[in-house]
């Protein structure tokens, strides 16, 4: 307990002196620093290569600070009660008199906001007075990290430290969710699809076709820079075989996200393998077919942008 209490107000001494780290999440590991400042928030567009354009997440403790920043709604006290703190981000509107760095929002009058509920990290915001702007700590278009190691792997030195919470239990980056006009999901992720229509009574989901608003927009995402095939029954020679149903026989190619079809586990581990294949040095991946539901939905959907490198 007492090493994690100084390893916590390390990684607070940093983001007070407008440093940038590495934090744990139940999704993935993010680049944290203060969402106030200018200054912490430029180091993370620039040690992510992170368009300007592409909005940042923030992360907060409770509704005490974001009460400062955002109009909250019916729709997204609704959600906080159910999912919060957890694997779901919203998009509000921003309040004017909010300090929330201009770099954060591209300048823009929207916000994307979320509550972490990473035992560290959500000790880590008690703590601080003021939010964390946290994309994924990683170069921007690759693959996102799930362990403290994939984000030293990342970045090296250029961060000076990273906050150890073990590998992250989803795996995938966090659902996020508009509620500034009619509630529209942005992203899949941590949570299903179904689950939160069902809960808002969403019969028809809408396709967003305007600008970038929200993290996880572009075309390509999620990326080991190798070229993928996907719904592949048999793979090619020297060619990586990623499984979500055991094989009668086994093959040094094959990596299995899970064994019994176990979308959520499959979802757990997909970063991971893509980092292990790439480590391999294999020059081609093959993806068997991933059922189109539930988290199926969110590895597809990863995996499809991660093709288009």
């Amino acid at each position: 307990m007492k090493k994690n209490l100084s390893n916590i107000k390390k990684a607070i001494n940093y983001l007070n002196n407008d440093d940038c780290i590495g934090i744990p999440t139940e999704t993935v590991y993010g680049l944290a620093g203060n969402a106030y400042s200018n200054k912490a928030t430029s180091k993370i567009f620039k040690l992510k290569k992170r368009s300007k354009k592409n909005p940042l997440i923030v992360h907060y403790y409770n509704l005490n600070l974001l009460k400062n920043d955002c109009l909250l709604n019916k729709k997204f006290l609704k959600l906080y009660k159910k999912y919060c703190p957890g694997p779901i981000s919203f998009i509000l509107k921003l309040k004017k008199n909010s300090l929330i760095s201009k770099n954060v929002t591209n300048k823009k009058k929207l916000i994307a906001v979320r509550f972490p509920k990473h035992p560290k990290t959500r000790f880590l915001l008690k703590n601080i007075n003021y939010p964390l702007a946290a994309p994924s700590a990683n170069i921007s278009t690759k693959i996102s990290p799930v362990s403290k190691q994939d984000v030293i792997d990342e970045f090296g030195k250029k961060i000076k430290f990273v906050l150890d919470g073990g590998q992250s239990k989803i795996g995938l980056e966090s659902t996020i969710v508009s509620l500034v006009k009619k509630p529209q999901i942005l992203r899949l992720g941590g949570i299903e699809k179904n689950k939160i229509n069902k809960f808002l009574k969403i019969k028809k989901q809408k396709t967003l076709k305007s600008n970038i608003v929200a993290p996880g927009q572009g075309k390509v995402h999620y990326s080991p820079n190798i070229p993928i095939r996907l719904n592949v029954k048999e793979p090619r020679q020297n060619e990586a075989f990623i499984l979500i149903k055991k094989r009668n026989f086994s093959d040094k190619n094959y990596f299995y996200l899970t064994k019994n079809q176990n979308l959520k586990e499959a979802a757990k581990n997909l970063y991971k393998k893509l980092r292990l294949i790439k480590s391999k040095n294999f020059k081609y991946i093959a993806v068997e077919s991933i059922p189109n539901r539930g988290f199926g939905e969110a590895i597809n959907d990863r995996l499809i942008r991660a093709s288009k490198f």
